[in-house]
């Protein structure tokens, strides 16, 4: 049974208007978002891939149909003047086509470099599968653990099987590797980009030193810094900076990391909390992309050590901090440390277990993650 995506209503919507630019990490399930779009009648008419030969000669000669509702250009910024194309069709074609434009990383550089289509798209970005676009009830347990086990990326969580997610790994990397990163960035050593792909599962979770990254790559600070910024573009991981409210001492500086796919990290408390980073990070760009607010996720740290997980901020207030946990344990006590000294109105630590309970002395909701992802409305 095919999956509707928690992107599909706000594209078709969005589509009414203007253009759709779908981004997102490599196999997350752009094309197959991207082609449910399309009427089974126009599907092979309207769809559009540079990496096929005869779609490349096709998107090349402008040879597009015009009487099609929606038209699909998948992996068309490969294209060197793919934005003079989209523009052309769109502002002559008008409202009689509406036209979807896929890509991963060099998309979301493009658009963040270039004007000429400015005001013409909408650019929303796919993430992978989380636990409220798989199941609720009694189901969500096994849907979490496979979550926690295989990752979010369509292919490997629904084949639940180790071997299949070996596979699909292994291939993953390769790809970003051999395909993405060369034809994104200028990296000469791309050995070195696959040894610090292969450090970084066992640093997520705790403040990421650069220094300990350069020293073990044997490069300088700044070539190590470039290649953590090649890989967050590439959607392999991502940072999460402090929060520093005025009445703590809050570390400034050291930023923790995450991984798109958090399959791979062998510590079980580690994956659960990159878990957990992933469904807040897709939460608050659902509600950058689709809504239009100012969304930040944060940690708070203090120069003593006392830290929490997460802080979840809109239009610059914070909404609520989550602990994680995997088992059922007593609140921490740095979530009643921070309630008092911080405006932050909810405080949550969650858990892999059945448990929901408040504790009077802390004010901090102890609770199972289904239960946090209906709380606060995760996507």
């Amino acid at each position: 049974m095919e999956r509707v995506r928690y992107l599909a209503a706000p594209v078709r919507e969005t589509l009414t208007r203007k253009m759709v630019f779908i981004g997102g990490p490599r196999q997350v399930g752009k094309t197959t978002l991207a082609r449910s779009l399309l009427s089974d009648a126009d599907a092979e008419r309207s769809y559009f891939n540079w990496d096929y030969r005869q779609h490349r000669a096709a998107i090349r000669s402008e040879d597009l149909p015009p009487d099609v509702p929606v038209l699909v250009l998948d992996e068309i910024h490969k294209f060197v003047h793919w934005r003079r194309l989209v523009k052309g069709i769109y502002d002559v074609r008008g409202s009689r086509q509406r036209i979807v434009v896929t890509g991963s990383a060099r998309l979301d550089l493009y658009r963040k470099g270039g004007d000429s289509l400015l005001g013409r798209y909408r650019y929303l970005r796919l993430h992978p599968f989380t636990l409220p676009e798989l199941a609720t009830g009694a189901a969500s347990g096994e849907a979490a653990a496979n979550l926690v086990r295989f990752g979010g990326f369509p292919e490997p969580l629904f084949a639940a099987r180790d071997d299949a997610w070996r596979h699909w790994h292994r291939e993953r990397l390769a790809r970003i590797v051999e395909g993405d990163l060369r034809d994104l960035e200028r990296v000469k050593e791309t050995s070195l980009v696959e040894l610090l792909i292969d450090a970084l599962p066992a640093r997520v979770g705790s403040p990421l030193s650069v220094k300990s990254l350069r020293e073990d790559l044997e490069v300088a600070h700044a070539t190590a810094e470039r290649y953590l910024q090649i890989l967050e573009r590439l959607y392999v991981c991502f940072r999460v900076p402090p929060y520093d409210p005025p009445r703590i001492k809050a570390v400034k500086k050291e930023q923790k990391l995450y991984l798109w796919d958090w399959s791979a990290i062998a510590d079980e408390g580690a994956r659960f909390e990159n878990m957990v980073a992933g469904h807040l990070l897709k939460y608050c760009h659902w509600h950058e992309d689709v809504h239009g607010h100012r969304m930040e996720l944060r940690y708070i740290r203090d120069v003593l050590g006392r830290e929490v997980d997460f802080v979840v901020l809109k239009d610059r207030k914070p909404l609520f901090a989550v602990e994680c946990k995997l088992s059922e344990k007593a609140p921490a006590a740095a979530c009643a440390y921070f309630r008092h000294r911080t405006p932050v109105p909810r405080f949550y630590q969650t858990h892999l277990g059945r448990t929901d309970t408040g504790d009077a002395d802390t004010g901090t909701r102890v609770l199972p993650f289904a239960t946090l992802c209906r709380e606060e409305r995760l996507i």
